[in-house]
């Protein structure tokens, strides 16, 4: 199976994006290499900005573009572009509601090497709680570019959130994006495992597992955070009667909480949750870390098996 980083994505949807709208610009933390916004940089020279490692400055730098009516994206680590700058965010992008577009690069444990000070494993709880702003964590690198894309169609502030390392490639250049709808990538009548970001194709991997052990998985990608697809969730509630949400993020606040909130509400079934257990990663390769933080396959295969136990 062909292997991209997500980060990939998000450099070719802002070239498109450049393409077809003069009034994108792109402003970067001195980590346009990294985060693939110098794919933009090359062709657009005259509309991108370089902010140096002064990630507030650039969030409110953003805000004086959107307000002369660009629509502006910034780029960093996820843990600098939204943890370090989370303030500004809040009253310049959210309060306002102003068209800034924030890609988070290198998030998750996945990271590797770079060790848990660069390991951005809280931005989806702090991000998600913010009025006014949309949340989007795609599964591969087509649906990253698809999903920059979208962010620049959204009014108000969108954090859309991508990692470093390669990823399989699930999806492909026909299969529907759109914010605020889950995909369903497998139908399942006995529970359904709600994945976000690259744990999707884990997701997938454990449904073909469980397959093998006589149990029928649901798999849905739910790529957007917020607004997240209540209908999407109550109908697997309803229907399967059991959940397990997996995320490369930890568990208090991220996607299994903001599952969870809708379940309770609507139609309350058991729920297990897999990712980060209140822990930081270490240093170390991607997948020895995805290993180590029971974040595998396998990991969703014991889920399951807990929640049915639960179910019955």
């Amino acid at each position: 199976m062909e292997k991209k980083a997500t980060r990939d994505g998000y450099g070719e949807g802002l070239v498109e994006l450049g393409e077809n709208n003069p009034e994108v610009v792109v402003l970067c933390a001195d980590l346009s290499g990294s985060t693939k916004a110098s794919m933009f940089m090359k062709k657009f020279p005259d509309r991108y900005f370089s902010m140096g490692v002064a990630e507030a400055d650039m969030i409110s730098t953003a805000a004086g573009f959107a307000l002369a009516g660009k629509i502006p994206f910034v780029s960093s680590f996820s843990v600098f572009v939204m943890g370090r700058t989370w303030d500004q965010v809040r009253v310049n992008a959210s309060y306002s509601g102003l068209d800034i577009k924030i890609g988070g690069s290198h998030s998750g444990i996945s990271v590797g090497p770079d060790g848990p000070t660069h390991q951005a494993l809280e931005d989806i709880a702090i991000s998600r709680v913010l009025p006014n702003m949309k949340v989007i964590v795609p599964c591969d690198a087509i649906e990253t570019r698809k999903a920059t894309i979208a962010s620049a169609g959204i009014q108000g502030p969108v954090y859309t959130r991508f990692g470093r390392a390669a990823v399989p490639v699930i999806t492909e250049d026909d299969t529907p994006f759109t914010v605020g709808k889950a995909n369903l990538l497998r139908e399942g009548s006995d529970l359904t495992i709600i994945a976000c970001g690259l744990m999707v194709y884990e997701a997938l991997t454990a449904c073909d597992i469980l397959k093998k052990k006589g149990i029928s998985a649901r798999v849905i990608n739910m790529h957007t955070i917020k607004p997240l697809d209540i209908a999407a969730v109550v109908n697997a509630a309803e229907e399967t009667g059991a959940i397990v949400t997996v995320e490369e993020h930890q568990l208090f606040g991220g996607l299994g909480s903001a599952v969870s909130e809708v379940i309770v509400q609507n139609c309350p079934v058991p729920v297990e949750m897999v990712g980060m257990k209140d822990c930081f990663g270490e240093s170390g390769e991607a997948e020895e870390l995805l290993e180590k933080y029971h974040l595998k396959d396998r990991d969703i295969v014991e889920a399951a098996r807990k929640v049915l136990k639960r179910k019955k």
